[in-house]
């Protein structure tokens, strides 16, 4: 599959893992991959995230990342999951950082590797660059670039997507943005499914 990938989405592979070395992280997430994607420069996906004004709500998205990793990385949906059955998952937070510091519930903070130079992906991350393949091969295009590793950070259900759906950066306005109108394509499930049966 990396053979696909072009320059590009290459240096944005090497920009997460770089990430997740400044953070001092165990291993790479989606979220090091879409920090990765805005620090790229010159590309359709650079464009798409200056036309969703991603750029300038960079500070934004740190602190919905900041919050999310706090939660212990639960989505939106989780914690209403858990409201509607009458469990504040803010009031955990709280005792359990009262009791063990801030960021207690942070995932990453239990798994890092000083010992090693080498931080594995995630399967998250690992998953995100499967369906860029799939997103590709929906489009008809021959190759991976950072436009369909920023579609599929949209199309993979959890923190990412809600953080980037919040700022505005569904698949759809994605799509929008990187393609221009989306009307002749179908919607971004469509594509991402189109995907997969060509990838299966």
């Amino acid at each position: 599959m990396f053979e696909r990938f072009t320059r590009g989405a290459r240096a944005t592979v090497k920009g997460a893992v770089a990430q997740a070395e400044r953070a001092g992280a165990g291993s790479v997430t989606e979220e090091h991959l879409l920090l990765a994607l805005l620090e790229q420069e010159g590309s359709r996906a650079a464009f798409a995230v200056t036309a969703l004004g991603l750029h300038d709500r960079r500070a934004s998205l740190d602190a919905a990342f900041a919050e999310a990793r706090r939660r212990g990385g639960l989505t939106k949906a989780d914690t209403d999951a858990l409201a509607g059955i009458g469990i504040d998952l803010g009031a955990i937070v709280s005792r359990v950082e009262g009791a063990h510091g801030e960021g207690a519930l942070d995932a990453d903070r239990r798994g890092r590797r000083w010992w090693s130079g080498h931080r594995p992906f995630t399967p998250g991350a690992k998953t995100v660059l499967e369906n860029a393949l799939r997103v590709a091969l929906g489009r008809g295009d021959r190759f991976i670039g950072e436009e369909h590793l920023l579609l599929a950070l949209t199309a993979k259900p959890g923190v990412v997507a809600d953080v980037l759906a919040d700022h505005g950066a569904t698949y759809t306005a994605v799509q929008r943005a990187l393609y221009g109108s989306v009307a002749d394509r179908g919607d971004g499930e469509g594509d991402a499914g189109q995907g997969r049966a060509q990838a299966g």
